[in-house]
């Protein structure tokens, strides 16, 4: 490792999300994929989970409730009963009854009655990854033989609203998403889904291109997000933007008060399990891809190490110091900082090659053109911006 480690810089934790990995596997072919190894029909071990459990119990981060997030593939290729034996592992670990959620996101072309009635029995959160109409969504979510998948995705959502399971949608937007707002708005209105979120195509690990990095993009994407904002607002009831409802709250906070940390510029505020046991921390689509600089991204393997050592080790604490002085850097730079707190690190990685930077594509996509489009809609409201 290149990199010359520090003290420690921030206080780990408390652990707001695990992120585990129940099998790389994804049984669709998405064209943006980060994952490098989605075609893997690995699946974690029963002796992983008892490790990740009991380690997460023990080791001091468990501070306040938490969400277990099952990602980084398609978890809905393990059975409910799969689920069943993680969930009552966890309950026998969790001895002092720390309030845990579950949260699955899916492409949800798997989901049938089984499913269902698994969602309902345990109040699981759900999310649904969709980009629109199939004239949009075929074109990246595909099956490995090229086919598209919205069909089968929408008969996965009809299920869902058959047995009355609210979900929420993301959708990833790309060029061609940024010519259809009113389509997009349509089609989240008869799904019956009030909460969308929306992902710009990223640069990340395999993914090295994105749609969307180009010098005309931006203002393309602003006026979506303007049409699709007084479409929102206007709907009966009204569709709620993730990005829409943090750029108002950070807008409309109290003069003087401070953007919360990033959970992925604190250390161990995310804990990412791989199906194999390796985990990280920071930005949880760090864990698997490849960095010379830090000798990868893993701090460990949970069948050998501790996350208490970890959260020790000169590896985690070089990590830091180059992500910390990539947010300071953001800090004294950019007029936007008290919006997002200093940006992900996973993009400054990949599109800057280095933590120690500041401004990505992925920045003024996701945070700049979103504030500024919110903060001129609150400007020309009733209320506005006091």
């Amino acid at each position: 490792m290149n990199a010359v480690t520090t003290a420690r810089l921030t206080e780990p934790g408390p652990l707001d999300l695990l992120v585990l990995q129940p099998t790389p596997f994804c049984n669709i072919n998405c064209s943006y994929c980060y994952l490098p190894d989605r075609r893997s029909r690995k699946q974690i071990s029963s002796e992983v989970l008892d490790r990740v459990f009991d380690q997460v119990f023990t080791s001091g981060l468990v501070r306040q409730p938490f969400t277990v997030v099952w990602h980084a593939g398609e978890p809905l290729v393990l059975p409910p009963r799969f689920y069943e034996k993680a969930f009552a592992l966890l309950a026998a670990l969790n001895v002092n009854k720390v309030s845990v959620a579950h949260s699955f996101q899916t492409n949800a072309t798997l989901i049938d009655d089984d499913w269902c009635q698994f969602i309902r029995a345990h109040d699981l959160r759900i999310g649904v990854s969709v980009d629109g109409p199939a004239f949009l969504h075929d074109r990246f979510r595909k099956t490995y033989s090229g086919q598209g998948t919205f069909a089968r995705v929408l008969e996965g959502m009809q299920r869902l609203r058959e047995y009355k399971i609210p979900f929420h949608v993301i959708s990833v937007l790309t060029r061609a998403s940024l010519d259809y707002p009113d389509e997009l708005f349509d089609f989240y209105v008869g799904l019956g889904s009030d909460r969308v979120g929306f992902n710009v195509e990223e640069i990340e690990g395999p993914n090295t291109t994105s749609s969307l990095n180009a010098v005309d993009a931006r203002p393309m994407l602003t006026r979506f997000l303007s049409r699709f904002y007084d479409l929102a607002e206007r709907a009966n009831p009204p569709i709620h933007v993730r990005e829409f409802d943090s750029a108002r709250a950070a807008l409309l906070a109290p003069p003087g008060v401070s953007p919360p940390p990033d959970q992925q510029n604190t250390p161990m505020a995310i804990v990412s399990v791989d199906c194999d046991g390796n985990f990280s921390t920071f930005s949880p689509e760090l864990l698997g891809l490849p960095s010379t600089h830090y000798d990868g991204f893993a701090l460990g393997n949970i069948l050998t190490d501790s996350l208490a050592d970890a959260v020790k080790s000169p590896r985690l604490m070089a990590i830091e110091r180059d992500i910390r002085a990539g947010v300071e850097r953001c800090k004294a730079t950019c007029s936007y900082f008290n919006y997002c707190g200093g940006g992900a690190p996973v993009n400054k990685y990949f599109e800057n090659g280095s933590f120690d930077s500041s401004e990505t594509m992925f920045c003024r996509m996701s945070r700049q053109a979103v504030v500024d489009v919110v903060l001129h809609k609150l400007e020309r409201s009733p209320v506005g911006v006091q």
